[in-house]
């Protein structure tokens, strides 16, 4: 396990928690959603799966790949 790019994939996977989650949490409201609306809420889900799709690839690449050698010290 690469442990640097687990910590940085970690990081950009709260990042996207931090800055995208709240958008495509189920919403209770009493008024329908208009077609914009829709379509926005449409476009923030499909931004956010693709970008998780590519954080869990991250992810297991550096499960799978060897850490980075050290520099030796003289």
């Amino acid at each position: 396990m690469d442990p640097d790019r687990f910590r940085a994939v970690y990081e950009r996977l709260q990042l996207l928690d931090e800055t995208s989650t709240y958008k495509v949490r189920p919403k209770v409201s009493l008024h329908r959603p208009t077609v914009e609306e829709l379509d926005a809420r449409a476009r923030d889900l499909a931004a956010y799966t693709v970008e998780l799709r590519e954080i869990v690839d991250e992810l297991m690449q550096a499960i799978a790949g060897r850490p980075r050698a050290s520099p030796k010290a003289p």
